[in-house]
């Protein structure tokens, strides 16, 4: 059970529905502070780790799901903690290739009123209620983004991330978009309209890579650590603790 579900046994839901809004919204921050606590003593232990994102509607057959799939394997046979968000499509692909390897497959799941079931390849499952904690972990824990084909919540991961590193709140690390065709209008309209307009700097597209192979995905993951180790530095770690 999740700290999520724990709460309402704290705070008797009868009661808080009659309470003011003010009220509400002050145990709301209970809620939440739970889930951060929960989480990070739950994930502290996965590193090193790769958050793998996609969409939730990519069916077994779809060559994205086996591709994810293979990615997330050799991620795991090499080392890495595969985080995903649970569900089913691409996130269940990135947690199956994780569960079948040799190290733990990890599901950051959240209750939504649609959509979202969890997916039965998980070593490790934590439930979320509210997006922004869970988003916090994916970034909190992951020494690398693999991007894959998906929707407005894989562009929402997507979009975070970058901003994030652009900003300097969190540590570098390599934000992978996989199957270029899939990415390439995309990285277009970001080099003839954010750079030329000014929006970003044209340095800021070098935080993102394009790649199509499994090896490819591994391989550009430990050329980025191997002069520094997967270990955040001290100053890296208190970077961290202000997500």
């Amino acid at each position: 059970m999740s700290a999520y579900e724990k709460i309402p046994k704290i705070v008797d839901p009868e009661l808080l529905a009659k309470s003011s809004d003010s009220a509400r919204e002050s145990w709301r921050v209970f809620e939440i502070m739970a889930e951060f606590v929960e989480a990070t003593e739950r994930l502290n232990t996965i590193r090193p780790a790769v958050s793998i994102f996609g969409s939730a509607r990519t069916p077994k057959t779809d060559p994205y799901y086996i591709l994810t799939e293979q990615i997330a394997r050799q991620l795991s046979d090499s080392g890495f903690s595969v985080i995903s968000g649970g569900g089913p499509g691409i996130m269940e692909a990135a947690n199956k290739g994780a569960y079948y390897g040799k190290s733990p497959s990890v599901g950051l799941n959240i209750q939504l009123p649609h959509e979202q079931h969890n997916n039965a390849y998980q070593d490790i499952s934590q439930t979320f209620g509210h997006f922004f904690a869970r988003k916090v972990m994916f970034v909190k824990f992951a020494s690398a983004y693999v991007v894959m084909p998906g929707g407005f919540g894989t562009l929402d991961e997507l979009m975070e991330a970058l901003t994030l590193i652009q900003t300097g709140k969190t540590r570098k690390i390599p934000i992978i978009l996989v199957h270029e065709p899939f990415w390439a209008g995309l990285i277009d309209w970001f080099k003839t309209t954010l750079v030329n307009e000014g929006m970003i700097n044209a340095g800021d597209m070098g935080l993102i890579k394009l790649i199509n192979e499994p090896k490819e995905v591994v391989d550009a993951i430990f050329k980025h650590y191997e002069t520094r180790g997967f270990e955040p530095s001290a100053e890296e770690r208190e970077i961290q603790l202000n997500l």
